[in-house]
């Protein structure tokens, strides 16, 4: 049997492709075990974001617990604006993606950017002391200059008056259109309405906007594109394809 020689170039290729074999199965082992642990932590950031856009984060939060508490998470079937019964661990995301459980939207329906809307959408009901629903979180995103914008708006039980709002995915130009995640900026929106008198989405981001003391909120300087891409998110969740006919809903049960 002739000798290995691992200085020849069989024996070169032969231990790299070995090196890569061992390699490999090392990162897909360590991506088998860690997967649950991230799916804790992901889950468990999703929690948070929702307390911290609810006004229930403080610095010492134990966010499973106050989440599982406080926090009632229900599935609305968005054409009808009714919430349905589904899978406990539905993901939106992954419906979008399945023509089964989503909506293509046309050119002139799909201002947001996001190409697909899944049928269904998780809401979360923020309880008080007694147990009584006092806000509820929604979920919204839409393309931005560089990234889809993922965010969470809390809104009162009248479903037109903003309570918070918080971005928690985003990849923006960081000084520019990152500034979304500003504090000071997001400062702008409790209090504002989402829509007009007449139920539609009124909701709006520009330059100057603010001089609109109901729905307007005045655009991030030097960061137009970003600003519009916000703009035309709240226009296409909080009107008839997104939210509309669930905020209808409140609206009529509030009265």
């Amino acid at each position: 049997m002739a000798k290995f020689n691992k200085d020849s170039v069989g024996g070169t290729l032969t231990v790299v492709v070995l090196l890569s074999l061992v390699c490999s199965l090392i990162v897909a082992g360590a991506a088998v075990l860690l997967k649950p642990t991230q799916e804790i932590q992901k889950q468990l950031d999703k929690q948070r974001n929702i307390l911290q856009v609810a006004g229930l984060l403080q610095e010492n939060t134990n966010v499973q617990a106050v989440y599982a508490q406080r926090i009632e998470a229900k599935l609305v079937d968005l054409d009808s604006g009714d919430y349905v019964d589904g899978p406990a661990d539905f993901d939106a995301a992954k419906a979008a993606k399945d023509p089964a459980q989503s909506t293509a939207l046309s050119p002139e329906e799909d201002i947001a950017g996001i190409r697909n809307r899944a049928n269904l959408a998780e809401v979360y009901l923020v309880k008080d002391e007694n147990d009584k629903v006092s806000q509820i979180v929604v979920p919204f995103y839409g393309r931005g200059l560089w990234s889809t914008m993922y965010g969470f708006m809390s809104i009162q039980p009248d479903g037109n008056t903003i309570n918070g709002i918080t971005y928690y995915d985003q990849g923006e130009t960081p000084g520019l259109g990152g500034e979304i995640e500003n504090p000071r900026w997001q400062a702008q929106f409790p209090g504002k309405k989402l829509l007009d008198e007449q139920g539609n989405s009124a909701l709006h981001v520009g330059k100057g906007a603010s001089a609109d003391k109901e729905h307007g909120i005045d655009a991030i300087s030097g960061s137009t594109l970003t600003s519009n891409g916000v703009d035309h998110s709240f226009k296409f969740w909080f009107g008839q394809k997104g939210f509309g006919p669930y905020l209808a809903k409140l609206k009529a049960e509030a009265n």
